[in-house]
């Protein structure tokens, strides 16, 4: 798979200016060229010497392809451009999909990632690599450690699921009756999956960074395709054994990303894969990520896409989101200084008016450097009518892109409090 990728991800440097820097600092630069390869669902961290990581998955499609695997790349420090993409997990005839990141007090990078059995997202089988050998000149970790995390929800898990399926069937009135049978259906079919070993065990799938609680406690976030609701891988031990929160039910609360508010309790934000009107979904936790609040609707709009926050060293949050209820082709900065009550200041990185001539921005992963500045990495895709063919007459349309910005290019530009 490596090997044959290669050729078509050579690194670009970013599109900095030359000379000093300016004030506020904005740059912007694809980590390779776009390919016609799906390349897709990044992350990124930063090294203890100041290199920058970078993860995603690449292949001729997503789950229904068996030639995706997870590849990376890494930005030395001080350097202008992105290594050659290498391979960082690669199931000989599987794909490999939704990869996420995270260096640990320890010193360990972690690499979470899936591999579909059967080429449905409910066959996910969750996995996890180990290096401390990964601060390298060039090429990809050495890893110390491979394994399948295996999760057990348990009988808590079947009963919470049942409960909340019984709420939901009892107010199928506030839908259109035309839509009835088929929600019914789909929520007795949720109930008979959540006391489904075999269901309920696969299937779960990271995005989002994970969470560092302490120096041996991680927060994994998770969610399912085929129950479109999260939950939370948890370890106590630094990632050698796991425990699972209880459910995060709800109208498609998926993709779960997480901050520590200042009285100590988590925050949780969620993509929308629920019926409109298509918001944020936010949920609370006060232990530390056992269980959580009901998953509500915020007044942020959400098409259905990944979306990542963050809590700065300055207390202000970072919330980068595709801002409309329908569509990829606005990606937003938006920072909050009374932790996401309102959002102040927003800046967005893409805006293309909607259309056949659009972009496709989404899953933006990002991060806050030892500097101050502000990291993301996230998909980028053209249509096909802007897009340059390849010599076989394919459109070289996807690549994840990188941009640096400082706060104050956000703050530059003030919206009112949503």
């Amino acid at each position: 798979m490596s090997a044959r990728i290669a050729p078509l991800l050579a690194a670009l440097p970013l599109l900095a200016p030359a000379g000093a820097a300016r004030e506020p600092r904005f740059e912007a630069g694809l980590i390779f060229p776009p390919g016609y390869l799906h390349s897709h669902a990044s992350c990124i961290v930063e090294c203890p010497n100041r290199d920058l990581l970078a993860c995603w998955y690449v292949g001729s499609g997503e789950r229904r392809a068996d030639d995706v695997a997870v590849v990376g790349a890494r930005k030395r420090a001080g350097a202008r451009a992105w290594s050659e993409p290498f391979p960082m997990a690669d199931t000989p005839g599987f794909p490999d999909c939704n990869p996420c990141m995270v260096i640990g007090p320890d010193g360990v990078l972690r690499l979470f990632w899936v591999t579909i059995q059967a080429n449905e997202w409910h066959t996910a089988l969750l996995k996890c690599r180990t290096s401390r050998d990964y601060q390298r000149r060039s090429g990809a970790p050495r890893w110390s450690a491979e394994q399948v995390i295996h999760l057990k929800p348990g009988e808590e898990f079947t009963r919470r699921v049942r409960e909340a399926v019984e709420q939901d069937l009892a107010r199928l009135d506030r839908y259109p009756e035309a839509a009835r049978p088929l929600l019914r259906e789909y929520l007795e079919r949720r109930a008979r999956n959540a006391g489904d070993r075999y269901f309920n065990r696969l299937g779960w799938m990271p995005r989002a960074h994970p969470f560092v609680l302490d120096r041996q406690r991680l927060l994994l976030p998770l969610y399912s395709d085929g129950f479109d609701f999260s939950l939370m891988a948890l370890s106590g031990d630094g990632g050698q054994t796991w425990d699972v929160s209880l459910p995060l039910v709800g109208e498609g609360p998926v993709q779960p990303s997480l901050v520590r508010r200042r009285d100590g309790a988590l925050a949780a934000y969620f993509r929308d894969n629920g019926l409109p009107p298509k918001r944020l979904l936010y949920s609370e936790s006060r232990d530390d990520g056992r269980t959580w609040t009901p998953p509500r609707d915020t007044e942020i709009p959400n098409p259905g896409a990944g979306v990542e926050v963050r809590g700065l060293r300055d207390g202000r949050w970072l919330l980068v989101n595709n801002d409309t209820e329908r569509g990829r082709h606005s990606l937003a900065v938006s920072l909050s200084d009374d932790e996401g009550r309102t959002w102040r200041w927003t800046r967005h990185v893409e805006r293309d008016e909607p259309g056949p001539l659009a972009g496709g921005y989404s899953y933006p992963s990002v991060i806050q450097a030892r500097d101050g500045s502000i990291h993301l990495t996230y998909s980028h895709s053209l249509p096909a009518a802007r897009a340059e063919k390849d010599a076989a007459g394919r459109p070289l349309r996807e690549s994840i892109k990188h941009v640096r910005f400082d706060l104050e290019w956000v703050t530059q530009q003030r919206r009112d409090a949503r």
